[in-house]
C-alpha cells in the first residue's frame, strides 16, 4: 500500500529543538570561528534535510493510481495536502539559501561577530519553521489518516460485493476464500471492510465487501462515502449484487432491486458489469438473476465465483518476445 511506509512527520518545534541542540553540542566540541560555522551547518542540514524527506516520502499524486487518489481525497483534501507539501519544500529551500547566505559571514571575522551572525541565522531558521508549523501538522495528520488503509491493490483484479445487509455477502466471501480474508477499517465507514482473495491460473482475485458504501441508497451516504464509492469505480472489475428474494434480510425485494439499479447506473459509464446474484435460493428464487445460490446449503456458490471471474476477463500482460 503506497501510504503504508510514510514516516512520522516531525512538528516544527520538535525539529527546531533537534537541530539547535545538536548544533550546540557540536559548538562545544570546537572553538572560535569553526564552532560557529559547524553550528550553522548542522542546524541548516538537519532542518532542510528533514523537511525535504517529509516531502519526498509522499507519492506524486499526479501519477498514482486513480483509485488511491480518490481514496486519499475522500479522507483528506488532496489539494490542501499538496499545498502544505509545497510550503514544506519552500521552507527547505529557504533554509538552504539562508545557510549559503550566512556561511561567508562567519569566515575571516571576529568570533564574537560570527556568533552574532550565527544567532541571526538561527532566528531566521526558527521563523521559517514557525511559518510552516500548521503545514507540517496537516501533513502529519494526513499521514496518520492514510497509512492504515486496507491493502487493496489496483493492479490485481477486483470483484466488489454489493447489496443490502444480511443478504449473505460476508458468508459468500468467507466461503469462497476459505477464511483467507481480512477485516479492515476504512476511515470513512464505521463497519469493517471485508477483503478476501482467491487464485485462479496463478492470478489472484480480490473480493471486497464494502459495508456502509454499496449497501444503501446514495442519498443516505455522506459526502466522504460518496467519494469513496468514486474510488471503487476505479477499482472494480465487476460487481456482484446480492439479493434475497425471500425478503428475510429485512428489506423488500423491490427496494433491493432499486438499489441494484442505482449501482448499475453508477458503474455503467465505466462498462463495469453488475451481476445480480440471488442468494438464499433454497427459500425463494422469485427474481430474475444471473445466478442462483445458497451459501447455507453450499449450492451454486462456486459457480457464482466462476461467473464473476469470467466477467472480470482479466488477462495478465505477458512480456513480448525478446524482453
Amino acid at each position: 500500500m503506497i501510504f503504508e511506509s510514510l514516516p512520522t512527520t516531525p512538528r516544527s518545534e520538535e525539529l527546531i529543538d533537534k537541530a539547535f541542540s545538536r548544533a550546540a553540542r557540536s559548538g562545544k566540541a570546537k572553538g572560535g570561528l569553526e564552532a560557529q560555522q559547524s553550528m550553522l551547518t548542522i542546524a541548516v542540514n538537519i532542518t532542510s534535510d528533514n523537511l525535504e524527506n517529509v516531502v519526498t516520502a509522499w507519492p506524486d499524486f499526479e501519477y498514482i493510481d486513480p483509485f488511491y487518489y480518490e481514496l486519499a481525497d475522500a479522507i483528506v483534501d488532496v489539494d490542501e495536502l499538496r499545498q502544505s507539501l509545497s510550503k514544506v519544500t519552500w521552507a527547505s529551500r529557504q533554509i538552504e539559501d539562508l545557510g549559503r547566505e550566512y556561511q561567508p559571514k562567519l569566515r575571516k571575522t571576529d568570533p564574537e561577530v560570527a556568533r552574532k551572525h550565527r544567532k541571526q541565522a538561527f532566528a531566521r531558521i526558527a521563523d521559517i519553521m514557525n511559518q510552516i508549523e500548521d503545514d507540517l501538522r496537516a501533513v502529519g495528520d494526513a499521514r496518520d489518516a492514510l497509512k492504515n488503509l486496507p491493502d487493496i491493490r489496483p493492479d490485481e483484479p477486483a470483484i466488489v460485493i454489493a447489496g443490502y445487509p444480511n443478504v449473505g455477502k460476508s458468508s459468500f466471501v468467507n466461503h469462497v476464500t476459505r477464511a483467507s480474508n481480512e477485516i479492515a477499517e476504512y476511515p470513512f465507514t464505521t463497519r469493517g471492510v471485508q477483503i478476501g482473495h482467491v487464485e485462479r491460473d496463478h492470478i489472484r482475485y480480490q473480493l471486497i465487501d464494502t459495508p456502509g458504501l454499496l449497501d444503501r441508497p446514495e442519498d443516505e451516504r455522506n459526502d466522504i462515502e460518496r467519494q469513496a464509492v468514486g474510488a471503487i469505480e476505479h477499482l472494480a472489475d465487476t460487481i456482484l449484487f446480492f439479493v434475497d428474494a425471500s425478503g428475510d434480510c429485512g428489506y423488500p425485494l423491490d427496494v433491493q432491486l432499486e438499489l441494484r439499479d442505482s449501482v448499475e447506473a453508477r458503474f455503467a459509464e465505466r462498462d463495469i458489469p453488475v451481476l445480480t446474484i440471488c442468494n438464499k435460493s433454497d427459500r425463494s428464487t422469485d427474481v430474475e438473476a444471473d445466478a442462483y445460490m445458497s451459501v447455507t446449503n453450499d449450492e451454486g456458490v462456486d459457480d457464482v465465483l466462476e461467473l464473476a471471474i469470467e466477467a472480470v476477463g482479466f488477462e495478465p500482460e505477458l512480456p513480448s518476445r525478446g524482453e
